[in-house]
C-alpha cells in the first residue's frame, strides 16, 4: 500500500483526478478502451465534475460502480443517479455507462447474470477508484454482511447481492477478486477518522476490514 497525504481536499481532489485522467490515457493510447470503475457517495463529486471536462476519448472507457443500492434511478439513493449527475456529462457524457441496476425487478438476485455479463468484457478493471467507511467496508464488503465470506473468496462470482445492517438497502456489489484485479487501485479518504480506520485494518483480516482485500496494491489519497 502506498499512502498519499495531501495538504487539503481541494488539492487531492484535483491531482486524483488528474492521476485518475492520466492513466485511462494511457490505456486509450495503447489499448484503444479503458475501464474506470467507481464508487458512489459524495466523496468523490469533485473528481467527477472535474474529469468530466477532460478531453480523452470517453466513447472507447467504460465506466461502471463498484456497487450499487437496489433502488430505481430516481431515488436519492441511487449511485447511478448521482454518477449522472457528477461525472456522465459534459464530455464524459459520451463514455459507455455499464449499470449495476435493473428495473422491474424487486430483488437483485435474477439480474445478477445479466448484469455480470454487462461487466465482463471491460476486465480487468484500468482504473479503479474506491471509497472506505470508517467500518473499513469498501464497495459493499461490509464488515458482518450475509455473503461477505463468499465475496472475499478466490473463486468468487463477478457480482453478489449484499445485505448488511449498515447497508440499507439490498446491494449488488463487485466481489473481492474482481476489485484487487484492478490494474490500478485508487482509494479515497478523508478526515481523521479514516485515517485511524485505515491503520487498524492493516493489523486485520480481510474478514473484519474488508478494504484490506484491496490494500496490497492500492493507493490511497488522505488528506484532513
Amino acid at each position: 500500500m502506498e499512502l498519499v497525504t495531501y495538504p487539503d481536499r481541494e488539492f487531492m481532489y484535483l491531482g486524483l483526478a488528474d492521476r485518475i485522467a492520466g492513466q485511462l490515457a494511457d490505456f486509450l493510447r495503447r489499448d484503444g478502451r479503458a475501464s474506470f470503475c467507481v464508487p458512489g457517495g459524495t466523496t468523490p463529486g469533485p473528481i467527477f465534475d472535474t474529469l468530466s471536462g477532460v478531453d480523452i476519448d470517453w466513447a472507447n472507457v467504460a465506466i461502471f460502480l463498484n456497487d450499487e443500492r437496489w433502488v430505481d434511478e430516481t431515488s436519492e439513493r441511487s449511485n447511478t443517479r448521482l454518477l449522472r449527475q457528477r461525472l456522465l456529462r459534459g464530455r464524459a457524457a459520451a463514455a459507455n455507462f455499464v449499470p449495476l441496476h435493473r428495473e422491474g425487478f424487486t430483488t437483485p438476485e435474477p439480474a445478477l447474470e445479466a448484469l455480470a455479463e454487462g461487466i465482463r468484457p471491460h476486465l480487468p478493471i484500468s482504473v479503479l477508484l474506491l471509497g472506505m467507511g470508517t467500518d473499513m467496508h469498501t464497495a459493499s464488503l461490509f464488515p458482518g454482511a450475509d455473503r461477505l465470506e463468499e465475496a472475499l473468496a478466490a473463486d468468487a462470482p463477478l457480482l453478489l447481492a449484499m445485505r448488511a445492517e449498515a447497508a440499507g438497502e439490498p446491494r449488488v456489489t463487485l466481489t473481492a477478486p474482481v476489485l484487487a484485479g484492478a490494474m490500478n487501485i485508487h482509494i479515497l479518504i478523508t478526515g481523521p477518522e479514516k485515517r485511524a480506520a485505515l491503520e487498524r485494518a492493516q493489523g486485520l483480516s480481510a474478514s473484519e476490514a474488508p478494504v484490506k482485500a484491496v490494500l496490497a496494491n492500492a493507493t490511497v489519497h488522505w488528506a484532513e
